[in-house]
């Protein structure tokens, strides 16, 4: 016998009127929100892991020299305080040929020179003496193909040299404590190397932190999508139920409402994401822009991201009827006050103290436990913030003296869960900024801006690589002190390296014109600046900015859509308790001051609590990292906290018109 759900379903939903059909398009649009910015997270991680793959080549795989075809040494120079990764590679006579590198055409010989479109196009618009004449002398230059490259943006080079040249050699690939990733040199027989290049090595890593840090903003937005006109449908089917409908097909009703909804809304999302690749490709991270293939996650990923997001918003719509299918009639009279249980606190309190003994040894967790604790410290606030809105609410109710502190009150004690879902967002966006203000990990570098060093190997011929530094730097034109650097001055720019320093005056572009004229001077190693001393540190503090600025970002945006979707879906599911406060004389400025307080006063509280939890994190992450705090986070802070209030009091005022249209005919909108 063919089932009557599906039919029933479509009828009921078709006439449900207008206010059902808004209901319908705000969790069709959260859902393409959801999924939308779901993908976008996915594509980050994926990419930045393929980016970092594309530059494997680049590190030399040692292999022993009766096997090793080639030599190949890897170094770093900076033009316009950018960097410039520069492949020496040399075919080792009597060998068999080397294979070419990545999106290369074959393997470059002598003289031959290779970069990346972006570095082509700097290198015709700079002067010759910043950055071309670092390299040999050719009529044109071969391109790197994307195979080889992690951006286009990138700035790349392959040079071939002779076997006896100094860019190859031994003393080319002697490394310092700040050559770590930037510079090495190795017999080779290929390029299947396994390590990244420094500058998208961590991408990835810190990609991963603000999912996990946006990811649950997300869900929550997707969740309240599920429950948008929770309290109209618990009445219709609750009078189902009590006509005779079973438990099982007022569930599977819900469900296939639920999932028609939540799949409309997700593809539509997922849609958007294909649409908007170019544009999502063009946004800079790290090196640059993305090849738009990189952020492209399959259609595998798609599908997954969809199904989730369809599940989770029939899941959380089927939770909500719970009530209806044991209790139809207590729905039906509204008699549920939905109270939350103490165990909440109980399993509230035993995750934080796991997450404190699991940060307190001396900061020796990894990136993955961090992550993992991360999460967790979200599911358990998840569980816990009911629980604190039902105490706050009898609290408050207790305490109030204006009509509308007792009405908001006594919304958040009779349903604590739906009052959470509103402030939810921002405060777990909260805990973002207290994590990310405070964690931008500072590296105090040595005030060496301006400074162009030559390493040498002793004293000796550092006093004459001198000599040659001052006439190099003056045919070309630039205007610098020269002194000689001894092994024992650790605060000089080559710290502790014999060598020659010149401190340049004229801004950036003498800067490029001195390391251009120093370069020969430096057997086969490019001349060191203060952005290559640093980059290590660099690297992951501009990783660690970016990923902080847009996980705040889209924290807030996501918290305030959440806020302002739940509003206007408390306003449909209560225009009949709206329509009977009217017709008691209640005048509508007090049901909008009462909708305001029933969000600050959680908001207040639990925002509060979440930032300070933030702010630990940040520092548990700093003491793993070995590094300071950022003192100047409190501002951003602040900043942060007050921008999103305003937000999501922004988001919830935009729904005091259908408030005002809600309340209109009190006399019809009661029943």
């Amino acid at each position: 016998m063919r089932s009557p759900v599906l039919s029933l379903t479509w009828r009921l939903a078709r006439s449900s009127g207008r206010r059902g059909l808004q209901s319908q398009l705000l969790a069709a649009g959260a859902a393409a929100v959801g999924s939308f910015l779901l993908l976008v997270m996915v594509a980050a991680a994926l990419g930045a892991g393929t980016r970092a793959d594309h530059t494997t080549w680049r590190t030399p795989d040692a292999v022993p020299a009766k096997r090793a075809t080639a030599v190949q040494a890897t170094t770093t120079t900076y033009v316009r305080d950018e960097p410039v990764t520069v492949v020496n590679l040399t075919q080792l006579p009597g060998r068999k040929q080397t294979p070419a590198p990545p999106g290369l055409g074959g393997f470059p010989k002598r003289g031959e020179v290779y970069v990346s479109p972006a570095l082509a196009e700097l290198l015709h618009d700079l002067p010759a003496k910043q950055l071309a004449d670092r390299f040999p002398t050719v009529r044109s230059y071969d391109a790197i193909g994307a195979a080889g490259l992690a951006s286009p943006d990138e700035l790349v080079a392959v040079v071939g040299r002779a076997p006896g040249d100094p860019a190859v050699s031994e003393a080319a690939g002697e490394q310092n404590y700040y050559d770590d990733g930037l510079t090495d040199r190795a017999p080779v027989a290929g390029f299947a190397g396994t390590e990244a290049s420094l500058f998208t090595g961590a991408d990835q890593g810190t990609v991963l932190l603000g999912v996990v840090l946006l990811v649950m903003p997300v869900v929550v937005l997707a969740a309240a999508a599920g429950r948008l006109g929770a309290a109209r449908r618990e009445q219709r089917l609750a009078a189902l139920r009590l006509a005779g409908a079973t438990p099982r097909q007022i569930l599977a009703m819900t469900a296939v409402e639920a999932a028609g909804v939540g799949a409309t809304g997700a593809l539509t999302g997922a849609l958007a994401y294909v649409a908007l690749l170019p544009a999502l490709a063009a946004l800079p991270y790290g090196v640059g822009a993305w090849y738009t293939g990189q952020l492209w996650v399959g259609l595998p990923w798609l599908a997954a991201v969809v199904l989730a997001v369809t599940a989770l918003i029939t899941v959380s719509a089927v939770t909500m009827l719970r009530q209806v299918a044991t209790s139809p009639l207590g729905v039906a009279q509204q008699a549920d006050p939905r109270r939350t249980r103490a165990i909440r606190l109980v399993l509230f309190v035993a995750v934080l103290a796991y997450i404190w003994m699991s940060t307190d040894d001396g900061g020796q967790l990894k990136a993955r436990q961090l992550l993992a604790l991360l999460a967790l410290f979200y599911g358990a606030f998840w569980l816990f913030g009911p629980w604190v809105v039902d105490r706050l609410g009898r609290i408050v109710g207790r305490r109030a003296k204006r009509p509308a502190t007792l009405l908001a009150a006594r919304r958040l004690s009779d349903d604590p869960r739906g009052a959470w879902r509103t402030v939810s967002g921002l405060v777990l966006a909260g805990f973002v900024a207290g994590f990310f203000s405070v964690s931008t990990l500072g590296a105090d570098g040595a005030p060496h801006q301006g400074q162009v060093a030559v390493i040498t190997a002793n004293a000796a011929d550092a006093r004459h690589t001198a000599a040659r530094a001052r006439t190099a730097l003056h045919e070309a034109g630039v205007t610098a002190t020269v002194a000689v650097t001894s092994e024992d001055e650790y605060d000089s720019l080559l710290g502790g390296v014999d060598g020659v320093t010149a401190r340049v005056f004229g801004g950036r572009e003498s800067v490029d014109a001195a390391v251009t004229a120093l370069t020969p001077l430096g057997s086969g190693r490019y001349p060191v600046t203060q952005e290559y001393a640093s980059a290590s540190d660099d690297t992951v503090t501009s990783r660690v900015a970016t990923v902080s600025a847009a996980t705040l970002v889209l924290s807030f945006l996501v918290a305030a859509a959440s806020a302002g979707l739940t509003a206007a879906a408390n306003v449909l599911d209560r225009r009949r308790v709206y329509g009977l406060l009217r017709l008691s004389g209640t005048p509508l400025d007090v049901l909008d001051r009462a909708r305001i307080r029933e969000t600050v006063i959680p908001l207040g509280v639990l925002a509060g609590g979440t930032t300070a939890m933030g702010v630990f994190g940040a520092v548990q992450l700093n003491k793993a990292a070995g590094t300071t705090v950022n003192t100047t986070g409190a501002l951003q802070l602040v900043l942060c906290v007050v921008v999103g209030a305003l937000a999501v009091f922004a988001a919830i005022a935009g729904s005091r018109p259908l408030l005002r249209k809600v309340t209109a005919g009190p006399v019809q909108t009661s029943d």
